[in-house]
This record gives structure tokens, sequence and C-alpha cells, in this order.
């Protein structure tokens, strides 16, 4: 009879297996030879073989050498050899050290990836280092969250060079229902809220302050402009916001949690199984876009401007299919 091959790993990927090996053991409680053996593709020989150096693997003391048999990991020997089950009995203090979940890698990774969009703070090795070490120590694991790239990640990252080369930016401009417009603008910083990114900067358009929404930005590019206006006074954007600007919807009670961070508890009132929701946004027309996921059902009460924008849209909507 031929004996059996052997599939242990050589030199860098043994050590990989040997750290995938003690967090397996540690999590799995007991495990016999026989699984592990097939969970790591070694032979029954060989996982043994592995299970017996675990001890002589511990905490380095003074000098890189352990001293102390608590500082060395350690096996039910009897259990090995009786019933061929593997069990970690003394785990030097492994699981006081705190693990990220693949979801929790993934909200660090994407919380750093949007402060890094920062101008301000991109320019910083710290958080590129941060990113770098959460990467590859979350490369290995079996991460069902992926982080993708949003759509005005591009246009972050050309803004930020132009803040860090302190030359103006260009681009095409999308408001709502209006044309195009090309843009230059001196930025002086970028700014999220409810999601939503913005840019601030020194329109020379305009010859003014203005606040721009990256979604609406398309073919960004450097000029060769320096800027002239980083110290102008910048303003609020938000606050700015009059009451002209707010919209009142009304809708099924039900469907209210459709509307999701549109609704808080001083903005919405209920009666009679439907809740009037007060929205507060920068241009009213947008409202359509929401009220066009309702099905009909979320009816927009004011201000004139946004009804009659939510009901032409929908109109030309529905010419779209008689004409199909």
């Amino acid at each position: 009879m031929m004996a059996e091959k052997s599939r242990l790993p050589l030199a860098a990927d043994r050590v990989r297996a040997y750290l995938t090996l003690v967090p397996y053991l540690l999590e799995r409680g007991q495990v016999s030879l026989d699984e592990a053996a097939r969970e790591f593709d070694v032979t029954v020989a060989e996982m043994r073989g592995m299970v017996e150096k675990l001890t002589v693997i511990g905490l380095p003391g003074e000098g890189g050498y352990w001293q102390q048999p608590q500082e060395m990991f350690d096996i039910n020997w009897d259990l090995l050899d009786e019933e061929g089950v593997i069990e970690i009995t003394n785990e030097v203090g492994l699981r006081r050290v705190p693990r990220f979940t693949a979801r929790e890698a993934a909200a660090l990774l994407a919380g750093l990836q949007m402060v890094a969009a920062v101008p301000a703070v991109a320019g910083s090795g710290l958080v590129a280092g941060l990113l770098a070490k959460l990467s590859s120590a979350a490369a290995d694991a079996p991460a069902d969250v992926v982080i993708a790239p949003s759509a005005v990640d591009h246009v972050r990252d050309i803004v930020s060079a132009a803040v860090n080369s302190g030359v103006a930016v260009s681009f095409s401009y999308q408001a709502p229902d209006a044309a195009t417009t090309t843009r230059t603008v001196d930025p002086v910083q970028v700014l999220i809220t409810n999601g939503q990114w913005y840019l601030q900067g020194w329109c020379h358009l305009r010859e003014a302050m203005r606040t721009f929404h990256l979604d609406r930005v398309s073919e960004p590019e450097l000029t060769d402009i320096p800027i002239t206006h980083a110290d102008d006074h910048l303003p609020d954007p938000f606050r700015s916001i009059g009451d002209d600007d707010e919209v009142n919807v009304r809708l099924p009670e039900r469907l209210v949690p459709l509307l999701g961070d549109f609704v808080h508890a001083d903005n919405s009132d209920s009666h009679d199984g439907y809740v009037t929701v007060r929205i507060r946004m920068a241009d009213p027309r947008g409202i359509k876009r929401v009220a066009g996921r309702f099905g009909g059902q979320l009816e927009v009460r004011d201000p004139q401007v946004a009804r009659a924008a939510t009901r032409d849209w929908a109109a030309a909507g529905l010419a779209l299919y008689a004409h199909a």
C-alpha cells in the first residue's frame, strides 16, 4: 500500500495555516482530527502533527522566550489520544483580543473612505495607512459585504486635487429642470449631510459662493487658474432654505417607513390613518422623484411649484407609454 501523500503546504503557506488553525479550533471548541484535516486539506497525521506543535507556541516573555506553562498553548491530550478529538485547553489570552467581523471591518472601511474623501484630510497619510491596514487584515476574511466606489468618488478626487494644488476646478453642472451649465469654481470645502455630498466654492460664472450637489457634477477637470477666493465667507447651505423650499406631502400611514430619513418627530403629523410630512428641500421640484416611488399613494400638497413639477413629470412619463 502506498503511503498517503503529504499535502501540508510549505514555508509561508504553513505559517498562514497555523495562524488560521488556532482561531478555527477556538471557535469550534472540540473538533475531530478527521474533520480538521478535511478543512485544511491535509492528512490526519499531518493535522495531528500541527496540533502537537501548537504546544511549543505561546506568548513570548522577556528576551523573546516562553518561560511559564500558562504562556503556552495546551491541548486535551487524553481526548486527542483516546478519541481523536482536538480541544485547546489553554488559549494564552487570545479570546481577549478584539476581532472585527466582516461587517464591522466593512463599516470601518466605508467610514474611513468617506473621511479620506474630504480634501482637508485627503493629503494626510494617516487615513491612507489605516485603510491599507484594515484592507490587508480583512483580505482573508469571508466578508459578505463589498464596499463599492460611489458615483461621486471621481468628482471628490478631482476636487481634492484642486484644493491641494491651489487651482480652480471646472465641471458640467445639471441643476434640476435646468439646462446644463459649465462652471469654474474655486473649491473651498466638501461636506456631507444626510448621505449626500456637496461642494462649496466661489463660482466664477455667478461671481459668488455657491453650493453644488456632487451627484449633479460631471466631467470635472483641473484648471491652471489659481484659487483667489478661498477665504471668502461661506454661506450655510441648509439654513438658507426658506419657507418656500419646504414641501408638504401626505401619504397613508403604512407607507411612511418608505420615506426613510425624510421623516422626523418634529416634521410629521398623523390623522385618520394618513401622515402629513414637511420635507425641506433645496429645490422643491426634486420631490417629483420621491413621489414617483409611491405609485400615486403620495400627494404633494404644496408649494405650487412642487405640485406642478410632480404633475408634469408624471404626465410626461404617462405619455411615453401612450406612444409605446
